[in-house]
């Protein structure tokens, strides 16, 4: 069993971070958290040119026809950057429900625009509990000759006020079990759809309250079965935090290579502060983290792209585990930078808040032990 990545996988890591370096630094991270829409359509178009949103595609519908490993590799970089784009609403969520249930005819309609970077899509599923397991979602679309007639509000929608198309997660009327929920995909545009960007701690990846006011669409607005989407988005979910789990490794790496730069220039008392103990332990509790939650990401990938029974058990562990690593390291970065630190002009902060952020994301990381702990029958 060999986990070291390719040559070919070393070489797209290294395309990413020289593309992102060049086009993505700080000051266009700046630029573009303090916009609405949170990101560039030309990046966004460059990107798609190199092929990063079709990367997990298959080839059958106009993608790379790679797998998640290549996918956590970009999601790795992006971490590292605090690249601001739809790539983890549209790419890692949306694609895939599309992918893995959305019938014949719709993934031939909506993957290749994905793949082109044509197409943006984002899971409206949160509610006003803000639980992220099926008896969270209350919301019912009634049914009115043959259109499905949808009320009520989603909130925390990733991308939600961008997004061209929405996968909205419902209950039929007079639903019966707690898992019986539908996705209905709707225009963002179409009548009756009110978006509204919200103010959220990370500005560099928006979120959205989306009311839905007698929204009417057709009844093949439902992406695959009718109330059969509640495994597809577990199923999603398990490769979701993966991915995000590679996020999380990259951005804890930024953290400790600025620390670790800051602490070799900044000089106290005639001596760098890196010389002191107390310092030099944070650095060393830092990398142990970061190549711990490495392991943990790069374990949980392979074993998600190669379809071992291990994946259900080794991607709650590594969304546990990174979301913590991600948040101390970014937490530890501050405190060796001082003052400085805490201010607006570095950019420590914006991990901190990302690392936050990441954290709660699909359950915290508490939530994902519990889930871990019932998988494994204790």
């Amino acid at each position: 069993m060999n986990f070291a990545f390719s040559e070919e996988q070393e070489m797209l890591r290294a395309t990413a971070r020289r593309f992102l370096d060049e086009k993505a630094p700080a000051l266009v991270v700046r630029r573009l958290m303090e916009t609405e829409s949170g990101f560039d359509t030309g990046l966004w178009d460059e990107i798609a040119a190199q092929g990063w949103q079709a990367m997990a595609i298959p080839e059958a519908y106009g993608g790379a026809g790679f797998t998640l490993l290549e996918q956590g590799i970009l999601m790795e970089e992006m971490g590292r950057s605090l690249f601001p784009s739809p790539f983890l609403s549209t790419v890692v969520i949306g694609a895939d429900l599309i992918l893995h249930h959305g019938t014949e005819v719709q993934k031939q309609e909506l993957l290749p625009g994905i793949a082109a970077g044509e197409h943006r899509v984002a899971l409206a599923q949160l509610e006003g509990s803000g639980r992220w397991d099926a008896s969270g979602i209350a919301m019912v679309a009634r049914t009115e000759g043959d259109d499905l007639v949808l009320d009520g509000t989603k909130s925390f929608v990733l991308d939600g006020h961008t997004a061209d198309t929405l996968l909205v997660a419902v209950r039929g009327e007079g639903s019966q079990g707690s898992d019986e929920v539908s996705l209905v995909m709707v225009p963002g545009d179409a009548p009756g759809v009110e978006r509204r960007r919200l103010e959220t701690m990370d500005m560099t990846r928006k979120q959205a309250e989306i009311a839905f006011r007698g929204v009417r669409v057709p009844a093949a607005a439902i992406l695959g079965a009718e109330g059969r989407a509640w495994g597809a988005i577990e199923a999603m979910t398990t490769r979701a935090i993966v991915a995000l789990a590679y996020e999380q490794v990259g951005g804890a790496q930024k953290c400790l290579e600025m620390a670790v730069d800051y602490a070799k220039a900044r000089v106290q008392f005639g001596r760098p502060i890196g010389s002191f103990q107390a310092i030099k332990h944070k650095c060393a509790d830092m990398l142990v983290q970061v190549e711990s939650a490495k392991s943990a990401a790069y374990y949980a990938g392979w074993a998600v792209a190669t379809g071992d029974p291990e994946a259900a058990i080794v991607a709650p562990m590594a969304k546990s585990y990174c979301s913590e690593a991600y948040f101390h390291c970014a937490a530890e970065s501050i405190q060796i930078h001082g003052g400085i630190g805490f201010t607006w002009e570095h950019d420590a902060h914006l991990y901190f808040k990302r690392a936050k952020t990441d954290e709660l994301l699909f359950g915290t990381p508490a939530q994902h032990r519990a889930v871990l702990a019932e998988r494994l029958g204790l």
